[in-house]
């Protein structure tokens, strides 16, 4: 045969999960650690069946490169935890099917459905649609993003609750110091200083959320927003208090590490956490009140809790003698 030889086409696996729509992204996000590829979330054609109501499509693809028995028995082992560690009876048996699909490139095709959308006046913008940007309303602001393989696409209920928490609490003037615990993609910290804060600091455990964070400072020309990967150890050498902290975690966790929260809130800041199913209201609340966090209002979209408040100013001990 003359010349070079032609290489085979790149074949690829589907991942599907039909999954609660409220928890869509957090599986999304599981499937993405295992599939860096792309994920897509809804229907895969026009022609598919529509899912039952309350019940959504996620769609991971992974190059048949890594497709075999121990890489498929590894991702139903993680999304089957997903119920545990979230404490979600609904996440409990879902089922993951997998599909070897015809050449095409997968990992990018997903775009064709994703839209920029609105949460208040920021306006979220994948990368690839620049053309709307011209269509901006006056005192819109624009937040460009690449969806990727880190929680906080901005669709989700507790990220959305946070962004309009976020720019109404923010006055004119203001230029606060923000402290965004479980960054995750970036987009509360990168938010933030686009609506006006002068710094802002973001941490996560998950050792993918912070390309993808500093990917999304860089699209949206933000400086001084810096992100590390780790949990509250991260905070070690961060000098002082933040005059937001911000924090869209799991219930369980925002009750474990309140007191940290608190001891990261300057006096008079206010903070916005949120990634509470209402079940788990009660407990929360207590350990924010615990740990000296007043709730002043609690908002509600769907099942999910975002609180809303300020540090309690302790009264000073009166000296003896």
């Amino acid at each position: 045969m003359s010349g070079a030889e032609r290489l085979p086409p790149v074949r690829w696996t589907e991942v599907r999960v039909l999954a609660p729509v409220e928890w869509c992204e957090l599986v999304g996000e599981v499937l993405a650690a295992a599939c860096p590829n792309g994920v897509a979330f809804g229907r895969p054609s026009l022609a598919a069946e529509p899912p039952p109501d309350g019940l959504d499509y996620v769609r991971a693809f992974a190059a048949d490169s890594v497709d075999d028995a121990a890489w498929r028995a590894r991702v139903r082992a993680e999304v089957a935890a997903l119920a545990e560690a979230t404490g979600a009876p609904e996440l409990a048996g879902l089922d993951v099917s997998f599909r070897e699909l015809p050449p095409e490139d997968y990992a990018t095709s997903w775009r064709k459905v994703w839209r920029p959308f609105r949460v208040g006046r920021l306006c979220l913008i994948p990368g690839w649609t620049p053309e709307w940007v011209a269509r901006l309303r006056p005192g819109d602001v624009p937040l460009v993003f690449e969806p990727g393989g880190a929680f906080g696409s901005g669709r989700h209920p507790t990220t959305r609750m946070c962004l309009r928490a976020l720019q109404e609490r923010l006055a004119a003037g203001d230029a606060p110091r923000v402290l965004d615990a479980g960054s995750g993609s970036g987009i509360l910290a990168v938010g933030a200083r686009r609506l006006g804060a002068r710094e802002a600091l973001g941490f996560d455990v998950d050792p993918h959320a912070r390309p993808y964070a500093e990917d999304l400072a860089r699209r949206n020309d933000v400086s001084s927003c810096a992100f590390r990967t780790g949990g509250f150890e991260c905070l070690s050498d961060a000098d002082g208090t933040f005059d937001v902290v911000l924090a869209n975690l799991y219930s369980d966790l925002l009750q474990r590490h309140a007191g940290e929260l608190a001891a990261r809130l300057a006096p008079g800041g206010w903070f916005v956490f949120s990634g509470c199913p209402d079940r788990h209201a009660e407990p929360t609340l207590r350990a924010l009140a615990a740990a000296g966090l007043r709730v002043a209002e609690t908002r509600r979209r769907g099942r999910w809790l975002a609180f809303l408040g300020r540090r309690v100013e302790r009264a000073a001990s009166p000296r003896s003698g």
